[in-house]
């Protein structure tokens, strides 16, 4: 179930240029191993911050890139990301093409701290196709179509199991590398989806699972950052509210840490050096996630790809570490969380 199945699935879709799931899914529901980041002193250790008891809430943040393993121009993108500029987190799809190298490079950068991106839509099983019938189209591949997918899994027992044996599947699988278990998120955020959700809670206590982004970006201080697309995230936002109330009151209640607020989520695609610096500029108190999808590729140079290295130079840009130095902000990772 584990680093054997791995070679064989198929390629999934990035997250970043499908879009946020659709309101209609939701109503059913260092050293040279450390590269920069030693010097702008990230965490090393493993648990939870040192700050002392009544100390002043002080301003967070986490830097991520999703769809680790998604393919070797990402895992190059990430390892140098994390080795030559701020990058502190990556989440792993485990089930992807170049998990396998992914979980190499990983088990080399110790301070890169390695979470799993489950994914469950617009995307493979790692699960054998007769395991999960129900989860997958024709061709072997789980629903893009988000409404539909959602559902699915809200109405159907039988989805409901499949749903439950693939993520755990997908746990099992990131526990067999070894590697520490920063935090959990989902494919297309489809962990907002109660049913989701609930499967993950459950399962993620059997394995060690502390921390799940909390999708929720303060739309004025989102469009301060990009002067742009204002009317979207409102509605965006007041559609959200709601789910993302439930998500963060499930998680409390479990006791599993999560961010206080993300950046990325409106402007995937299109995070830049100045776009980075001027959400980072906007880090309200509190833990901040900034993510990206990072990529370094010489061929196939669609205007995908070329989004995507765009969040690679971005975060290797000496004006990004320069302000984060400059901002007082501390770097960190999910683990690094306290209760």
């Amino acid at each position: 179930m584990g680093a054997s199945r791995q070679g064989g699935v198929k390629k999934s879709s990035p997250a970043s240029f499908k879009g946020y799931p659709g309101p209609c899914l939701l109503v059913f529901g260092i050293d040279e191993k450390g590269g920069h980041l030693a010097r702008l002193q990230v965490h090393s250790n493993l648990g939870r911050t040192t700050d002392p008891p009544g100390a002043t809430i002080v301003k967070k943040l986490i830097l991520t890139a999703d769809d680790f393993g998604f393919s070797l121009s990402v895992n190059e993108a990430i390892e140098k990301a994390h080795r030559d500029g701020t990058l502190s987190c990556a989440s792993l799809m485990i089930g992807a093409k170049a998990a396998n190298d992914a979980v190499e490079r990983a088990r080399r950068l110790p301070s890169l701290r390695v979470g799993l991106h489950l994914v469950l839509v617009d995307g493979s099983p790692i699960l054998p196709p007769r395991e999960v019938p129900d989860l997958i189209t024709k061709q072997g591949e789980f629903s893009s179509h988000l409404f539909r997918a959602g559902i699915n899994f809200f109405f159907r027992k039988q989805v409901k199991r499949q749903l439950e044996d693939e993520i755990r599947a997908q746990f099992q699988a990131f526990s067999d590398t070894g590697l520490h278990l920063d935090h959990v998120n989902t494919h297309h955020h489809i962990h907002l989806h109660p049913t989701i959700l609930g499967i993950i809670l459950r399962v993620g206590r059997d394995y060690g699972m502390g921390a799940v982004r909390l999708p929720y970006e303060p739309p004025l201080l989102s469009w301060r950052g990009s002067r742009k697309r204002l009317g979207r995230k409102v509605l965006l936002w007041l559609f959200l509210w709601p789910w993302l109330a439930l998500l963060r009151k499930r998680l409390k209640r479990a006791r599993v840490r999560t961010n206080d607020f993300l950046f990325g989520l409106n402007d995937s695609g299109c995070m830049n050096a100045s776009l980075a610096v001027r959400f980072l500029e906007r880090a309200p108190l509190g833990v901040t996630e900034i993510y990206f999808h990072p990529e370094i590729s010489d061929i196939h140079r669609t205007e995908e790809v070329r989004s995507r290295q765009r969040e690679y130079e971005a975060l290797v840009n000496p004006t990004l570490q320069q302000a984060l130095r400059a901002s007082g902000l501390r770097l960190i990772a999910f683990s690094d969380l306290k209760d």
